[in-house]
């Protein structure tokens, strides 16, 4: 069960398309200036942290940030932590894709030509498998990716459904950690940044 392991959870620093709000999943983009000064501003904070594994999504943006925090020599690539796949609104923010599709919503209509978010959390179940077998007797394991596969992952860790990250708003470059109650998983801390 690995009762006693932490799940950190960490969103890469903002990019160009994070800062305008544009839906970004498989175009490959680096950090602005502002992303890397808070890819910095993680190193200091978790400076001196011990993981027990580190893994990154294959995104430039998320083993930019993990590099700049200080853990990219050990960082383990893992495919299931890559974004979402908007599938036709890439590179499109929700006000344009309203004007085609009123009310539109990433967590409750359908990605045309990307993933459901049932698959989504299926690949969130998986990374939680692989985070926790990587510190079975407790520990700590750190993720470095995106905003939406992160809160999908928190939803699973709780036991809600995958459509459940609605409910968690995520920053850039922010730490969230992800515990244990006696044998309950809960959200210890949520959308630390430094700003």
């Amino acid at each position: 069960m690995s009762a006693g392991t932490e799940l950190w959870v960490i969103r890469h620093g903002e990019t160009e398309w994070s800062a305008s709000g544009q839906h970004t999943s498989r175009t490959d983009i680096a950090l602005t200036d502002h992303g890397r000064k808070r890819a910095e501003e993680l190193r200091d904070f978790l400076k001196g942290t011990k993981f027990d594994a580190v893994f990154v999504s294959p995104m430039q943006r998320a083993r930019e940030t993990c590099a700049i925090a200080g853990f990219g020599d050990r960082a383990v690539v893992q495919d299931g932590l890559k974004e979402w796949d908007y599938g036709i609104y890439e590179g499109k923010t929700t006000p344009e894709i309203r004007k085609e599709v009123p009310g539109w919503s990433v967590w409750k209509d359908e990605i045309v030509g990307g993933e459901t978010a049932e698959h989504v959390g299926a690949r969130a179940d998986a990374v939680i498998a692989q985070a926790l077998a990587a510190a079975p007797d407790g520990g700590k394991v750190a993720l470095f990716a995106h905003a939406h596969i992160l809160r999908i992952l928190a939803a699973r860790w709780i036991g809600l459904e995958a459509r459940g990250g609605s409910l968690f708003g995520l920053g850039t470059g922010s730490v969230s950690v992800l515990g244990w109650e006696r044998e309950t998983r809960v959200v210890e801390h949520w959308n630390h940044g430094f700003e």
